[in-house]
């Protein structure tokens, strides 16, 4: 992974963005040069002068889709010049579905375009030329693909090497291993009558690991069967106890 990652987006809602990754961790990232952002508003290359960038699809059906052009020509506003072709993203709901293990694979580039769709979609012609991947977020359909372009950007960035302070904590993470986080707990020892867990303050970092190893199985099991089944089909050996 690279200390500097470059993400340009194509949007109609250019604004939406900043509200959402110009503070905290990420602000941080983009302010100390790690991150660099960029938010592309495709009507700015409409041809249409009313700024129009959809139209109805051949054959009927509902609703409106946006047109090759004014997507094309904003995508070209990033790509052309360079000597590479940046990785490009369409958010879409029959992309496949995003999680960790694409998120840290995506970490792996330098630069990524990120293209998100409005209203019914985009024409085919323009996302079979520059897209090399189509990337949803669950199985739903959100009225545009700003709001998943924003949950890639920020689950990618904080794997990019110096964005979160402490480096090991995108891998001690959930869904890191396969399993859930385990539970955590801080200050004050007692709170409401319930205490933190005496493992925890013994100081023995062994017992400790072997605690949070034994909490992930329990909440992975309880909160995502589906997991802990996979996990557990490649570690047999870890099969919780009640179950055997």
């Amino acid at each position: 992974m690279k200390n500097h990652m470059r993400f340009d987006v194509l949007t109609l809602f250019p604004q939406m963005f900043e509200a959402v990754l110009g503070d905290s961790i990420i602000g941080r990232a983009r302010e100390n040069n790690i991150l660099e952002m960029n938010f592309i508003d495709i009507r700015d290359f409409s041809t249409n002068k009313h700024r129009k960038v959809d139209d109805y699809p051949y054959s009927g059906g509902g609703g409106m889709l946006m047109n090759a052009q004014p997507v094309y020509d904003a995508y070209m506003s990033v790509a052309e010049g360079l000597d590479y072709k940046p990785f490009t993203i369409y958010m879409s709901p029959q992309g496949k579905v995003f999680n960790q293990g694409i998120a840290i694979d995506l970490a792996n580039y330098e630069h990524i375009v990120l293209l998100c769709g409005h209203y019914e979609g985009i024409d085919q012609r323009v996302i079979d030329e520059i897209v090399d991947m189509e990337l949803s977020v669950g199985d739903f359909v959100m009225t545009g693909g700003e709001i998943p372009a924003m949950t890639v950007i920020d689950t990618v960035s904080r794997l990019v090497p110096g964005v979160l302070g402490n480096s090991e904590s995108a891998f001690t993470d959930t869904f890191s291993d396969g399993l859930l986080e385990y539970p955590q707990y801080t200050r004050p020892e007692e709170f409401l009558g319930k205490k933190v867990p005496d493992v925890l303050r013994s100081g023995h970092h062994g017992n400790v690991e072997k605690w949070r190893h034994q909490q992930k199985l329990i909440r992975t099991r309880k909160n995502r069967p589906d997991l802990y089944e996979k996990y557990i089909e490649l570690h047999p050996e870890e099969k919780l106890e009640d179950e055997e």
